[in-house]
């Protein structure tokens, strides 16, 4: 029903988007669907993830996944750039970070192994118009949909700092399936680029 309603309301606010050239009511409708797509994609991320595999299929992948993963490994730890793994499962629980993913994000491993991806990742609550979390669910189901790479436009997505206040960051992701021998979907790599230094601020 959730998912109905958040379904109706993005149709609504696209069209009132559309029909209005107000620019007080425009803010308001585009912050009132930014919200519902958020909500749409936390909803669709928790029930399905990205994967559209039967979850009997899944069960049987997971020894190939370990397998695989520890070809791996080596390359994703001790590689510069920034690397998160994911489950393409319900909720795209956290598997991995590498170090330098750590590093640019202000997150350790230890405490976001096995948890949800948007819970360590929310959207910044004071960004109204924020659509981190709506755009890259977008870009991870359609990987797990097309089983191709794909790469995002250069996307904002505020983070947490140390303390615990949200920090304004623009990132260039990329996000890519691991598939095992027989082509079934394991693992999704996101890989991000940190390019604040070269946007400007949003007005």
């Amino acid at each position: 029903m959730q998912r109905f309603v958040c379904e109706q309301n993005i149709v609504h606010f696209e069209r009132l988007l559309n029909e209005t050239a107000d620019p007080t009511v425009q803010h308001t409708v585009r912050a009132l669907l930014a919200s519902a797509k958020r909500q749409l994609a936390l909803l669709n991320s928790a029930a399905s993830g990205a994967d559209t595999t039967p979850f009997e299929q899944r069960r049987r992948q997971q020894v190939d996944a370990e397998t695989i993963r520890q070809q791996f490994q080596p390359e994703f730890d001790g590689s510069a750039h920034p690397y998160m793994l994911l489950d393409p499962g319900p909720g795209l629980p956290i598997v991995d970070i590498n170090d330098a993913y750590a590093a640019a994000t202000f997150i350790c491993r230890s405490e976001v192994v096995g948890r949800s991806l948007f819970e360590i990742f929310p959207d910044n609550p004071d960004d109204p118009l924020a659509d981190g979390v709506s755009d890259l669910y977008s870009s991870l189901r359609t990987v797990g949909e097309t089983g191709r790479a794909h790469a995002m436009k250069v996307q904002r997505y505020d983070i947490r700092d140390p303390n615990g206040t949200f920090v304004e960051r623009h990132w260039q992701p990329i996000n890519s399936p691991i598939h095992d021998t027989s082509g079934h979907l394991l693992y999704l790599l996101h890989h991000v680029e940190d390019v604040t230094a070269q946007v400007a601020p949003r007005p």
